[in-house]
């Protein structure tokens, strides 16, 4: 029999620079709206939500889902740091499968401070100690840069060390985004940029310059997850199937022995596309279209090979080679991504599955990749969490 979770509505709001958004729980409401109306169901119907953020209070899902209805259903809050939102759509396909309920919503936000990441809590024990420890084994600490910039900024040198990738190929991924971004009225950044542009941006570390790292930003989105028993009921007419899906967290490797590439999710990432191609019965070479965790350009180069999208140090004949856009073999990240989409860190993972969804119904507009049949996510939050999906039609 038939189990496999469907989504029946997605949405979100355009993402917008810190400081230039509406308030968290208005987005928050905003986003869930335009899902259930995308899948026709009312609020009512929902039997469980999800909701994910990473910098708010608790029961901020409660708020913003409040602005919607009283309904009194479970209302569980989310924080997985850069996988959020993709965990939240996890959690609610298990409800749904389970055979909990019929319908759950997942909903992601974030309303975010200029300037790059940092710690909220400076009187406890950072909780990304174990992370940046290691960095010293591996490389000299730079105190005028980020740090998430100089552990994805040092797993793009590993690369450059390992297989003598140039620094430019890093720069290309950054120029494809803003290509793909042009056509996406929801991203942030949707101006074109030259290599030159980009190259002669300040240096940041390693290989990456300011436009090669994602920006802070405000934004939204959710969807509507049914069983393919309520779609038939109901007459649901436009859902995707979650084929497959698998979230993991880190072991032993990531550590031990000191690689900056392990450190920032590349074995994770491995270990969850190799159980969703095996749930899913399909590989890399089915898959149409890709969006994936690109933070950084570093991070987009590196997980090319961790999905098997390409051979371990074919990444740079790959980009070159124009085989991750429009033509090639599969395209990779047509919204723009979270270089030139953004990353609200707690809708990133639902934006991600909004596009595919779209992508998968054919209803991506300018950015339509031809004959959608698989497409793949990739959702990385460090700390760590990665969620890989494979969406197919129905």
């Amino acid at each position: 029999m038939d189990k496999k979770a469907r989504i029946a509505g997605v949405g979100m709001i355009p993402f917008a620079k810190p400081g230039k958004s509406k308030s968290w729980d208005e987005m928050g409401a905003e986003a869930a709206r335009r899902a259930l109306e995308d899948a026709g169901i009312d609020y009512s119907e929902v039997g469980q939500a999800y909701v994910g953020y990473v910098y708010g209070d608790s029961t901020s899902g409660q708020s913003a889902l409040y602005e919607i209805g009283l309904s009194g259903i479970p209302i569980v809050n989310v924080n997985n740091n850069c996988s959020t939102g993709s965990t939240a759509l996890f959690l609610a396909r298990q409800a749904v499968e389970a055979g909990i309920v019929d319908v759950a919503l997942a909903l992601g936000f974030e309303q975010m401070n200029p300037g790059a990441l940092g710690a909220m809590f400076r009187d406890r024990k950072a909780v990304m100690t174990k992370w940046y420890a290691p960095i010293l084994d591996r490389q000299a600490s730079d105190p005028n840069a980020p740090g998430a910039a100089q552990l994805f900024g040092g797993a793009g040198r590993e690369h450059q060390e390992k297989f003598g990738t140039r620094t430019e190929t890093f720069a290309k991924i950054s120029e494809k985004a803003r290509q793909h971004a042009a056509n996406n009225p929801y991203a942030i950044f949707r101006d074109p940029l030259t290599m030159h542009d980009i190259l002669q941006s300040p240096h940041i570390y390693g290989p990456l310059t300011r436009y090669q790292c994602c920006p802070p930003t405000c934004g939204a989105a959710a969807a509507v997850i049914v069983s393919p028993a309520y779609a038939k009921r109901k007459g649901l007419s436009k859902t995707v199937e979650i084929a497959a899906q698998a979230m993991t967290t880190d072991k032993p490797s990531t550590f031990e022995p000191a690689s900056m590439m392990k450190l920032v999710g590349y074995d994770m990432a491995a270990e969850a596309a190799k159980r969703v191609y095996e749930q899913a019965g399909v590989g890399p070479t089915d898959v149409q279209v890709v969006e994936l965790h690109d933070c950084f350009t570093a991070n987009e180069l590196i997980t090319y090979e961790a999905l098997g999208l390409c051979k371990e140090g074919g990444a740079e004949e790959f980009i070159w080679d124009r085989q991750n856009t429009y033509g090639g073999k599969v395209v990779t990240n047509p919204s723009g991504g979270l270089l030139s989409k953004g990353h609200p860190l707690g809708a990133t993972g639902l934006a991600q599955c909004a596009e595919l969804v779209w992508q998968v119904r054919g209803a991506a507009d300018k950015r339509q990749v031809e004959n959608v049949r698989y497409a793949l996510q990739h959702n990385l939050g460090l700390g760590g969490a990665c969620v890989v999906t494979m969406y197919r039609a129905t």
